[in-house]
């Protein structure tokens, strides 16, 4: 064989080796590259099942609480039924009450476009070498009717879209009864499931390890600020009497799921019901203006903190990567899962291992 050849091959198998220094790092990447081919490729037929195994992943932690004072069946029940209760006020509740407003608000967002045009169409008047009047009338128009069809495709999609509704009445049905099953028989399941795994996975099992305990953190902490921010809000925006406050509040719970991005896109339903109640003159408009930013500068400088503090560490822009990625990826799951994802890439690439570390060593 050439002296060429053989350097090329000799250097093809060392770069392999520093990828793949042991059995275990092969392990992990065997089970990361199938998992990511399951998930893809089956989304869309698993997808209620995908959503059981993460409830049922959040419910374990209150599980575990009540095993240090009962057994584990009877507390499973007890934390099923408490899940099935929030999950019934959820639907039969909160939800009526939350499409009601949203209808409403969306009939009203060609009122509010109109108005918020009126008040920025005084712009070229006050700086006429900056800003041109015909170009800002193509923009507003442009906007006007990008948010009207946007408005009427969501209320023919959830008033007509039989397809969505057989969907939402088979997760209704199928998601709970997996979420007892992955509770009750979580050991005989996670037994079945280990028979398919590589033996050597002592890598994976530390791996999987940093990620239950950082996301486990996470989710917990997610879950209060979401609660404390929504009710923070409900309260604020009904002592101060804006309309659509309950729609509003859920708004601003869930946009702190979407890190940076959510605060960003609940700030202008928020300002532009104010805006379109009172406009921009009235003190009205000025007190939801402080009490907004009141509340988002809370949640970023105290709770933010104070909830995760031993969780998650990850830089703003890992998050904003992983949110367009994952996002692109997989879409609104994509979106909403793309925190855990990027902790599952942390925790891996922080334990690889090099080609001279001893596995014996790791120790999360």
């Amino acid at each position: 064989m050439p002296r060429n050849e053989t350097s090329n091959l000799q250097f093809i198998k060392d770069s392999i080796k520093r990828i793949f220094p042991n059995a275990q790092a092969i392990a992990l990447a065997i089970i990361l590259i199938v998992g990511f081919l399951l998930i893809t490729s089956l989304s869309d037929v698993l997808m209620p099942v995908f959503i059981a195994i993460v409830l049922a992943y959040l419910l374990e932690g209150m599980v575990r609480k009540l095993e240090h004072k009962i057994k584990r069946l009877p507390a499973v029940f007890i934390v099923f039924s408490g899940f099935m209760g929030a999950f019934s006020y959820l639907l039969f509740g909160l939800m009526p009450m939350l499409y009601k407003q949203l209808k409403q608000l969306l009939q009203h967002t060609p009122d509010i476009i109109k108005s918020s045009q009126a008040e920025i169409l005084k712009l070229p008047e006050a700086y006429p070498q900056f800003i041109s009047a015909d170009k800002l009338s193509e923009f507003m128009f442009a906007i006007q009717q990008e948010a009207l069809n946007y408005g009427q495709d969501l209320l023919g999609f959830s008033a007509s879209s039989v397809v969505g509704i057989i969907s939402a009445l088979v997760y209704l049905i199928l998601v709970p009864v997996l979420i007892l099953f992955c509770l009750k028989d979580k050991r005989l399941l996670l037994d079945w499931f280990a028979k398919f795994m590589p033996r050597d996975r002592l890598l994976s099992i530390n791996v999987w390890a940093e990620v239950d305990m950082q996301l486990g953190n996470y989710v917990r902490g997610k879950f209060v600020e979401v609660m404390i921010l929504g009710l923070a809000s409900f309260m604020t925006f009904s002592v101060l009497g804006l309309n659509y406050a309950v729609l509003l509040s859920v708004f601003m719970g869930l946009s702190v799921i979407i890190p940076y991005v959510g605060a960003t896109l609940v700030t202008f339903p928020v300002l532009g019901v104010a805006f379109f109640q009172w406009g921009f003159s009235n003190d009205e408009f000025m007190y939801i203006v402080i009490a907004y930013s009141i509340i988002q500068a809370i949640d970023g400088v105290v709770l933010v903190p104070l909830l995760f503090s031993e969780a998650v560490n990850l830089h703003p822009v890992a998050i904003i990567v992983a949110i367009l990625f994952f996002g692109g990826l997989w879409g609104f799951w994509g979106v909403f899962f793309a925190i855990p994802l990027a902790t599952l890439v942390k925790a891996v690439t922080s334990a690889w291992p090099r080609l001279d570390d001893k596995m014996d060593t790791f120790e999360m």
